[in-house]
């Protein structure tokens, strides 16, 4: 056979390598800038460059605030009914079954019982990702347990909020659990057991309206939105324009809604000496 007759291979193209770069990087809505996840990761989910805090889950937040990240997680799989068998653009049991699904939780809070600087201390983390962290009627017979715990223990307690508000889809029985949950907090104010709120973006409606507001201290994240309704709603009502950062943490402070802003990762220090000088473990 010629040369010329011969069948020549074709040449080969080099595959093109890819890199799995998803999820790796993450966007500061603060300053804009691109953050390498793992930077983003040990600065406890907050900005290196601009100090912009990031939403965290429940979890993260306990593990975050319990020493060695160990604590004992109470009523782990109290969850919420659907009592008005309500339906908007899909049905709210549906709704309830997604989010355990995504979240892993059986509702918008999360309670765990562990130390904090060697002492003991029960801790409630709402969950934003659980239906906007709203409160139904579990959210708020956790927090009652908690306090009953609190109370039978003689132990402090801390709930942290994020949430936006009070559950519409079970109706008067979510309003119901401000006047619950506030009652409870008397009775731990009674036994004079510190109760400290963190308030951490967003924390709104009815929420806001109760339990979030009545900490011996109220302290919130850098940013965080906190308020009843919203600025938007606001400004539609009134048919003002509102003042620059309205409604943010560092607004409430300057006009005496809330005693501190503590940073992440200054928070778990902060709590710990707060709760010395409240006394709230002289019996321990």
């Amino acid at each position: 056979m010629t040369w010329f007759k011969k069948e020549k291979k074709a040449l080969e193209t080099p595959q093109e390598k890819r890199v799995q770069t998803e999820g790796l990087w993450s966007k500061c809505e603060g300053c804009k800038v691109i953050l390498w996840k793992k930077d983003l990761d040990a600065n406890f989910q907050c900005c290196p460059k601009c100090g912009f805090h990031f939403k965290i889950g429940s979890r993260a937040r306990l593990e975050m605030l319990f020493d060695e990240g160990e604590y004992t997680e109470h009523d782990a799989r109290l969850f919420s009914t659907d009592p008005l068998g309500f339906k908007d653009t899909k049905p709210y049991s549906e709704r309830l079954k997604k989010a355990e699904k995504q979240t892993g939780l059986s509702d918008a809070l999360l309670t765990g019982e562990g130390r904090v600087g060697g002492k003991p201390l029960i801790v409630c983390a709402m969950e934003f990702s659980f239906i906007g962290g709203s409160m139904g009627a579990a959210v708020g017979e956790k927090i009652t347990r908690a306090i009953d715990r609190c109370i039978a223990q003689k132990l402090p307690l801390v709930i942290v909020s994020c949430s936006g508000g009070a559950r519409m889809m079970e109706g008067a029985i979510s309003l119901m659990q401000m006047a619950k949950i506030s009652a409870g907090l008397a009775r731990l104010d009674e036994i004079r057991k510190p109760f400290i709120s963190v308030l951490a973006d967003p924390t709104t409606g009815g929420v806001t309206a109760s339990y979030a507001m009545l900490g011996d201290l109220n302290i919130a994240e850098p940013g965080a939105l906190i308020g009843f309704a919203g600025p938007r709603v606001i400004e539609q009502t009134i048919r003002q324009k509102l003042p620059e950062g309205f409604q943010r943490s560092e607004f409430l402070l300057a006009h005496g809604m809330i005693d501190a802003i503590v940073p992440r990762k200054e928070l778990k220090g902060f709590i710990a000496r707060s709760m010395n000088l409240l006394g709230a473990w002289e019996n321990h």
